[in-house]
Formats: structure tokens, C-alpha cells, sequence
């Protein structure tokens, strides 16, 4: 989701007014400082120094859960790293985050800078009411930049590094003013990333749709089509693009100056794409493959109140009464950004009915109900859906997935092939990682800014994506139950992606001591 974006326009006379009362906050922020500083019982936090880490997601789900799983696993004690851990967001998103990590973990919250046209209270880009305000939210997440530099201020001792996201390109300056390293993290996997900072860095000579480019700095048989590349990589080129603007005035080069760059995935999965990446950083950094970080964030001594069996919605128990035929429901989730049109609902409701699968669909539109008597043996629920006990559930067979990445780690790590269906952003890409490369799933015949997809297609998709029998499906099968395999083997103890986790904190414990300590001889002389 790291290269979205929408026009948007921002009243200049509003953003400095928000950014005066966030640098009034300061009560705000010397409470949540204090927090920081001790345990979730009131008393003093054990160690000083470079036993603590600074969290700071973008206020997106997509975006936050990841880095809520990493604090988890670096807070956890038994058989983890024990390390002191501070999550920083806003007042609106503080309930989501706390009841999904463990009392261990300390929560900040600095007040959410308000920026007309941005309603008031909205802090995530979920509520959003419409796409066309992505980039005024993005204008006023840039503007908690002198609260969050008196919050890292206001601490004991510098933490030992600042994980933050890659949307919040302020952090890293404030990071380094602090003697402190930055870690960012994008969201993305080494295939999808590599690929949009190769063609942003060296833009074939047009994008038109059709056209296959050759990926520079990646092995030879990665090939795209034009129109799977994010529209924010397509245009950074254009100087009238709002969104292009923002980047190079709030994020600029902020990414790749960082000290390493946090990855959502695991070495069998992408390693082959590590060395591309880490071409656009600054020599000496690195990527650390350290996924999938919500199975390093589980086990009975880390595993959040939030995240158990909250199942409001009955999904579970519907599956149970499916589970004397294994494999025979196909689960259907779009996630919680892209905007599914009721035309394109009707046609995939109708597929679905038509393939003579039972289904199970999370819909996240207020304005459309399905036909009547459609799809007997499906079941629509708008609410929350535990999505990882639903995969992982024996009478789950394939799932329709938007392809952002969390869902696909996911439905790997559950041994289960995907119909991809991409909508936006690096989906495209991660459709042709999932289907083309890795051979866990099939694709749907889509092409962005296209017209709906049909009922017939959708139903022979999913019976390509569901027909057990077929050569073509148990090969995705095998290939998904290897993945499965390869993402408990990589966060097992001496598993790739827990080795990494632990070698960064060491890396990081172990060099710091020289490079900061240059690093602030240096700015005292100036």
C-alpha cells in the first residue's frame, strides 16, 4: 500500500494553524513521555538506554497490525527479546492498537493534528469518507513531527532504534537529531518493493498499457506489465501530480537514508529480491526479512486479548458445520481500503452462486445487499472476521483475495492458494508474485481503471482456484502447503526470520555505541 495515493488539496492557512496546536501539546506529550517511562504497572521500566524501542505506524490497519506483531515479539520474554517497547499513534487509534498488544508494550498517543478538509475525529485512513482525502491525511500525519521530536526529547535516555513507517518520512530527521536510529518499514515485500524504487529510479520510456518493462537491478525473469505498476510510481515523474509533490517535499529521500529497512516476509519467500533492494539504500544498509511477524508475535506468554477468538459474527462456527468436507469453502475478503462498486458486488455474488461453492464473504459496503435468494449456501457478514482462524480453518479451500500484502502472507502461512484479484497500489505486483512466480494461486483477468468483472468469469475462476481434481490446482495446493511450511520453519528458534529479528537487535546494541557517539561529536562541533 506504500505507493497509494489520491489528489487531494490542503489550505495552507489550516495546516499552520495545526501545527500550533500540536506544538501546544506539550501537557499531552509529557504525560505520554511518562507513560514511556515505565511498566504497564505504574512502576519504573527495568534497564536504560538501549534496551527500548519507539514504534511508529502510519494510522492505517494495513499499515499498523504488522508493526503491532513486531512489538509483541520484541517485548516477549519467554524465548524473545525482552526489550522495553513503545508504540506511538493518536488518541483514536489507541483502543485498536492496545487490545491487540500485550500490557508490556507502552502506548503514546499525541494528539492528531486537525487539517480541513479532514473531519474531525477521523485518525485512520479506514474512515475516510471518501479516497479523494488520502493526501490531506497524509498533509496532517507530516505535522506531528514537532510533537513526536518532543516526545523522543522528553525520554530518559535514547532509545536503541525507531521503527516507523515509510509514510512518515518526518521521523527520520527527527531520529537522527535524537542520536537514534531509524528502521523503516513499508509494508511491502523485497519483490513489490524492489520493483516500484527500480522503475521510480529509472522510468521506462512510457507506461502505456501493454507494454512489458524489464526490471532493472532484479533477476532476469521478472517482467511487468505497465499497468501493474502503483499509479504513485507511474507518476512520480509529473511535477503536477499532488501526490508526487508531497513526496518529494515530505519524504524525499527519508526512506532510503535510513539505517535498515524492516520487511514483512521471509527469506524462501523472498530472498531472491533482497540484493535489488537494498541497492536503492545507502551503502551498509540493509534489509531484514523478519516475517511473518504475526506468527513471531504468538505463543501463550505474548498472544494479545484482542487478537483471540473474536468471532462476532458466528464465521467460525459456520465453518465448523462445513468441516466434515475439507476444502470445500471459498473465503472472500477485499480488505479495508479499495472501493468495490455495488455493480461489480452484484457480479461476484452471482459468480460465486454459480461456481456451487459455498462461500464465505467479509463485505465492507454500507450500500449494497445482495439479490434475493442468491447464493443459498453463502454467507455475507459485514463485521469484524478473524481472518486468520478463518484461513487456517480445515473447511476452507481458496481464498479471493485484493492481494495486499498482509492478506496474502496470510493466507500463505495458512497453506492456502489465492484467486487474485487486485485493486490498487502494489496489489497488481503482488498478483504476479502470488500467481506467476510462486504458483499459489490464479488471477483474475483484471487490468486497473478496467470495467467490471463478469459473473461467467468470476465463476470460472473459482472453480479454477477451487477444483481440487485439477492438475493445475493440486499444483498451487502443493506450492501453497510448502509456503505454509517455509513461514513456520522461518520463525521457528533458528528458523531465518527469528535469527534475523535477533540479529538486528544485536547489530544494533553492538554498533551503536561508535556510530552515535561520532555522530554526536560531530554535531556538537558545528
Amino acid at each position: 500500500m506504500a505507493y497509494a495515493g489520491a489528489p487531494a488539496v490542503a489550505n495552507a492557512a489550516a495546516a499552520d494553524n495545526g501545527a500550533r496546536s500540536m506544538a501546544n501539546a506539550t501537557t499531552a506529550i509529557n504525560a505520554a513521555a511518562a507513560t514511556a517511562h515505565h511498566g504497564a504497572n505504574g512502576a519504573p521500566a527495568s534497564g536504560s538506554g538501549r534496551d527500548h524501542v519507539v514504534i511508529f505506524p502510519f494510522m492505517a490497519k494495513g499499515h499498523m497490525l504488522p508493526l503491532l506483531h513486531l512489538a509483541t515479539a520484541l517485548s516477549a520474554r519467554r524465548g524473545g527479546l525482552g526489550l522495553r517497547v513503545t508504540l506511538v499513534t493518536t488518541p483514536g487509534n489507541v483502543a485498536f492498537a492496545r487490545s491487540r498488544l500485550p500490557a508490556s508494550v507502552s502506548l503514546v498517543a499525541l494528539p492528531f493534528p486537525p487539517l480541513p478538509p479532514l473531519p474531525a475525529g477521523v485518525e485512520s485512513t479506514n474512515a475516510l469518507p471518501s479516497p479523494s482525502l488520502h493526501l490531506a491525511f497524509l498533509r496532517a500525519t507530516a505535522l506531528l513531527r514537532a510533537p513526536f521530536a518532543a516526545f523522543l526529547a522528553s525520554l530518559p535516555s535514547p532509545p536503541l532504534a525507531l521503527v516507523s513507517d515509510f509514510f512518515l518520512g518526518f521521523t527520520r530527521r527527527v531520529a537522527a537529531n535524537a542520536g537514534v536510529r531509524r528502521v523503516v518499514f513499508n509494508g511491502m515485500s523485497c519483490f513489490a518493493s524492489a520493483i516500484c524504487k527500480a522503475l521510480a529510479a529509472s522510468p521506462p520510456a512510457s507506461f502505456e498499457p501493454g507494454a512489458q518493462l524489464r526490471v532493472p537491478a532484479l533477476p532476469d525473469h521478472v517482467v511487468v506489465w505497465a499497468e501493474e505498476v502503483p499509479d504513485g510510481v507511474a507518476n512520480r515523474a509529473d511535477p503536477d501530480n499532488p501526490f508526487t509533490r508531497f513526496f518529494a517535499r515530505e519524504i524525499g529521500d527519508s526512506d532510503v537514508r535510513s539505517w535498515g529497512v524492516l520487511v514483512n516476509s521471509f527469506a524462501a519467500l523472498d530472498g531472491d529480491y533482497v540484493p535489488g533492494l537494498e541497492s536503492f539504500y545507502e551503502p551498509g544498509s540493509r534489509a531484514w526479512l523478519v516475517g511473518p511477524l504475526f506468527l513471531a508475535a504468538a505463543g501463550d506468554d505474548m498472544s494479545p486479548e484482542g487478537e483471540k477468538e473474536h468471532d462476532p459474527e458466528g464465521c467460525l462456527a459456520w465453518l465448523d458445520e462445513r468441516a466434515a468436507q475439507p476444502g470445500s469453502v471459498v473465503y472472500v475478503s477485499f480488505g479495508t481500503q479499495a472501493h468495490v462498486t455495488d455493480a461489480q458486488l452484484d457480479e461476484l455474488v452471482h459468480g460465486l452462486a454459480r461456481s456451487g461453492r459455498p462461500f464465505l464473504w467479509a463485505v465492507r459496503s454500507d450500500t449494497w445487499s445482495p439479490p434475493a435468494g442468491v447464493g443459498p449456501d453463502g454467507r455475507i457478514v459485514r463485521g469484524w472476521v478473524p481472518q486468520r482462524s478463518v484461513l487456517a480453518h480445515r473447511a476452507v479451500g481458496g481464498f479471493v483475495s485484493h492481494c495486499g500484502w498482509n492478506s496474502v502472507m496470510e493466507s500463505l502461512a495458512a497453506g492456502k492458494p489465492l484467486l487474485a484479484w487486485p485493486m490498487i497500489a502494489e496489489q497488481h505486483l503482488n498478483a504476479r508474485h502470488v500467481a506467476n512466480i510462486l504458483g499459489v494461486g490464479v488471477r483474475v483477468a483484471v487490468r486497473p481503471g478496467a470495467g467490471v468483472v463478469g459473473r461467467a468469469d468470476v465463476e470460472e475462476k473459482v472453480r479454477e482456484l477451487m477444483d481440487a481434481g485439477s492438475k493445475a490446482a493440486r499444483s498451487m495446493r502443493e506450492r501453497a502447503a510448502w509456503a505454509q511450511q517455509a513461514a513456520e520453519s522461518a520463525v521457528s528458534r533458528g528458523g531465518t526470520s527469528a535469527t534475523t529479528l535477533r540479529n538486528l537487535v544485536e547489530e544494533l546494541q553492538r554498533t551503536y555505541g561508535d556510530v552515535v557517539g561520532k555522530e554526536s561529536e560531530v554535531r556538537g562541533t558545528k
